[in-house]
């Protein structure tokens, strides 16, 4: 029998065609369409600015470095995340300490932000940045995160990473309303993906300026930036120990055409969450919850399960789908339990929400071109493990 993944890109021949005319052209890595999927996603998400980069990890690495981030500056990100919105602090030399979640959208919570910035304030220890981070394409409840970036001084950047297309009060989740830079993934499971790439949003342009230029090894060719007076047409100037994080055209290419499918994409996805909703109903599992303010781009589907209510762990059920072929996974592993990050001291009795989550969390399959065939089996095969 086919194994169902968690998540899977969709390539039609538009999007084959659309790199098939860039291998034809005289650009391979950095040329016109790199501008053109910016300037599009700009335009679709009602940003200012947007850069470009090779990957995700790149885009945050780059916006930390643009805000200034270094050595004795903190950061805060949500436990329940990839690595990469924590890395990101690292990178830069500074220190990362994490916020627990709300237990409805499993995304960092602003009263628990409230209490850990009071507390900080008075040890004189307040974060620079916050990176907050719409886990399942769920929106965080920015505005009340914002208005604690007014009071307390810190910058804010939106790992979007999951929730390209999703909404927060009405308005495309990438407009910067309620932050200084906003992160997009493109892999390949993600809404739409460019093989691997991202993209950093803002309305801040000399933001935006700096992110580009650490996206390309710290180089500018603009005589206006220059130091020196230049030597010829030929001349460049390293202004910053940047990076080669540059996206190429092929991937823009890809992106490009991906974006015509976003809503789409995203269309998709919602009827396939009502139908898990209704097809889960009964059984001892919690289904996401969607607030009001917010419309997910539900990247993922995450179930918890009710342990009080089986007789079977996590890692049980998980097991028992694997061998049905279903291709259930975790996201994520609370990143303050990972090796590297436990070295640093973090107590996990302080994330109270985060360490439930993560020992009742389950994602089931969600892609676009999921059957209602395909999504019976998967609850089929849930309702039988968990009455096994």
């Amino acid at each position: 029998m086919e194994s169902i993944p968690y998540g899977r890109q969709n390539i039609t021949p538009a999007d084959v065609e659309a790199v098939a005319d860039v291998l034809r052209s005289e650009f391979l890595t950095q040329g016109p369409v790199v501008p053109a999927f910016e300037r599009a996603v700009a335009d679709r998400v009602d940003a200012h600015h947007a850069v470009a980069l090779n990957s995700a990890t790149s885009a945050l690495h780059a916006a930390c470095l643009a805000m200034g981030l270094k050595a004795g500056d903190m950061l805060w990100t949500s436990p329940i995340s990839f690595v990469a919105s924590a890395n990101c602090a690292l990178y830069c030399g500074a220190r990362v300490d994490f916020v627990d979640i709300d237990r409805e959208t499993f995304n960092l919570c602003p009263e628990a932000l409230a209490r850990k910035l009071q507390q900080a304030e008075g040890t004189n220890s307040l974060p620079k940045v916050v990176v907050v981070v719409h886990m399942t394409g769920q929106p965080c409840d920015l505005s009340a995160i914002h208005a604690l970036s007014r009071r307390y001084g810190f910058r804010i950047i939106e790992d979007a990473s999951h929730a390209i297309g999703a909404r927060y009060r009405e308005r495309p989740i990438g407009n910067c309303e309620f932050s200084d830079a906003v992160v997009f993934s493109f892999h390949p499971v993600k809404i739409i993906t460019t093989g691997e790439g991202g993209m950093v949003l803002t309305n801040d342009p000399e933001l935006a300026r700096k992110v580009a230029l650490f996206r390309s090894h710290g180089i500018t060719r603009d005589a206006q930036r220059m130091v020196h007076q230049s030597d010829g047409p030929w001349y460049y100037e390293q202004l910053e120990l940047g990076y080669n994080y540059r996206m190429t055209d092929l991937q823009a290419a890809l992106g490009l055409s991906q974006l015509q499918r976003l809503d789409e994409s995203v269309e998709a996805r919602h009827r396939l969450a009502k139908r898990y909703d209704e097809l889960l109903a009964g059984l001892p599992v919690s289904v996401p919850v969607q607030r009001s303010e917010g419309r997910s781009a539900f990247h993922l589907y995450v179930i918890r399960l009710q342990l009080e209510r089986i007789d079977r762990s996590r890692r049980e059920v998980f097991e028992a789908m694997r061998s049905d072929d279903i291709g259930v996974n975790v996201h994520y592993i609370p990143i303050y339990a990972q090796p590297y990050h436990e070295r640093m001291g973090v107590r996990r009795a302080d994330f109270p929400q985060a360490e439930a989550y993560y020992r009742e969390a389950i994602s089931i399959p969600m892609f676009p071109t999921l059957s209602s065939a395909q999504q019976d089996r998967v609850v089929r095969s849930l309702r039988n493990a968990l009455a096994s």
